[in-house]
């Protein structure tokens, strides 16, 4: 990533270019360290050409944005991309750091005699949603419930076949496992029907995405812990029984970096951000 200051009399514009992770951390710091020690503490971080960001890098701009407050000052994002607006979006951190269109709006932000509204910490941090692809790993186990379920219902049971597998959506993650829940998609199970299938000790193959991380699918062999009927569908906790070393340390990272983002977007969103 490069970083482009513009420099001003009350005020400095950073353009970020490039893809935003935990390496380049520490060069944002590096340029907003610069940037006070000129004697300027408002700062616009423009995000226009960043086409990815993580979550330790969502941290980084948290903790400027409190460095600033501290001293009077306040940052500011603007023009983000696409990408990077629907992640702000996401973690709520457009909640506490203000985003604008352009960088006009948000340097005439810095003008404001109104203190940014304070927001509610209740749905300030939304854990991404993320799909979560799933099949049974007992292929005798899935024909013996298709052929139960077809002679029961058959006008449902075709939606089932040998290579049967579901979608559902991740409710959380950890180095230990993840929840997700079904909503039986075209099977039209019931949510009864749905955990006859998907028992405790029901071994799943998954794959799945970690938010904010730029990579393909993960896989990894769970079985199911805990099962929850829903009025809409089920929720499956299940427990990482397979799951190579790489894929485990990026999910065992992704799970400290959120609870990080999650600590300071709380701890700010709690202290309120002081008017200038």
């Amino acid at each position: 990533m490069r970083i482009t200051v513009e420099p001003s009399e009350n005020h400095a514009v950073l353009h970020l270019r490039g893809e935003f992770d935990t390496y380049y951390c520490p060069l944002l710091q590096e340029e907003i360290d610069n940037t006070q020690k000129a004697g300027i503490t408002h700062i616009v971080l423009n995000l226009r050409m960043v086409k990815f960001i993580n979550s330790t890098a969502l941290g980084a701009i948290i903790k400027a944005s409190k460095a600033l407050d501290a001293q009077g000052g306040q940052l500011v994002i603007s023009h983000p991309s696409t990408f990077c607006r629907d992640i702000l979006e996401k973690v709520g951190l457009n909640r506490v750091v203000p985003v604008l269109d352009t960088d006009e709006d948000a340097i005439a932000q810095f003008d404001s005699q109104d203190a940014p509204d304070a927001a509610s910490d209740e749905g300030a941090f939304e854990e991404d949603a993320s799909s979560v692809l799933f099949s049974l790993k007992d292929k005798e186990r899935l024909q013996h419930f298709i052929e139960s379920v077809r002679a029961d219902n058959p006008v449902h049971g075709h939606a089932f076949g040998s290579n049967w597998s579901g979608v559902g959506r991740m409710s959380s993650l950890s180095a230990e496992g993840l929840a997700f829940t079904w909503g039986g998609g075209s099977t039209e199970l019931s949510p009864f029907e749905m955990g006859q299938m998907l028992a405790l000790g029901t071994p799943l193959s998954v794959k799945f995405r970690l938010p904010l991380l730029q990579r393909g699918y993960c896989e990894a062999l769970v079985e199911v812990e805990q099962l929850e009927e829903r009025a809409d569908g089920v929720k499956l906790t299940c427990g990482f029984k397979d799951i190579d070393a790489d894929t485990l340390r990026a999910v065992a990272q992704y799970a400290q970096d959120m609870e990080l983002l999650k600590g300071e977007l709380g701890e700010t969103v709690g202290e309120g951000n002081p008017a200038d």
